[in-house]
């Protein structure tokens, strides 16, 4: 009998910690994420979330082929939104743009990486990325990244959007 009240009690006990442990979250949320050439890897099969055609009076000299004929695809990896207003740790935001003659090919990107990376700039960092979406290099050597990108023309613009976390399009 103590055999089995002992086998019972071990099965009761083994099945109440399986349930609890399928309720606890699958994982914590991250605090922190850290973009490499793999996250914008393949950006064009991200979700297209709008295409803008023709001059943006709001980019100025900022981004190349600013003109009649530019195209800017605006994509969002795992079609991320905000939650509360604030996009999660990890969003991916891609903007490609080109020209009709093909004499732009520009890809720019902003990740949010979390962590007081740059609670100013609601801890977006900015990326200059190569049209294979790898993360572009100027003539230093040194990867085309960070909240201060281009003397911080990235973070000084999307300042403007810091009431939709920094994102105009969506």
């Amino acid at each position: 009998m103590k055999k089995t009240t002992f086998a019972f009690l071990f099965m009761s006990s083994f099945a109440v910690l399986s349930v609890f442990q399928a309720c606890k979250d699958d994982e914590d949320p991250i605090t922190e994420f850290i973009a490499e050439d793999a996250t914008f890897s393949g950006f064009g099969s991200f979700h297209l979330h709008t295409t803008k055609q023709g001059a943006d009076p709001a980019l100025g000299p900022a981004h190349a082929g600013n003109d009649a004929t530019a195209k800017r695809e605006i994509y969002f990896k795992d079609d991320v939104s905000p939650a509360n207003g604030k996009y999660p740790v990890g969003a991916v935001v891609v903007k490609h743009t080109t020209n009709g003659d093909g004499s732009v090919n520009e890809v720019t990107a902003m990740v949010k990486r979390g962590n007081n990376f740059d609670a100013a700039g609601g801890d977006w960092e900015y990326f200059m990325l190569q049209p294979d979406g790898k993360i572009a290099k100027d003539p230093d050597g040194n990867l085309m990244r960070g909240a201060k990108l281009m003397n911080g023309m990235c973070q000084g613009c999307h300042s403007g959007a810091a009431a939709k976390d920094y994102i105009f399009t969506k």
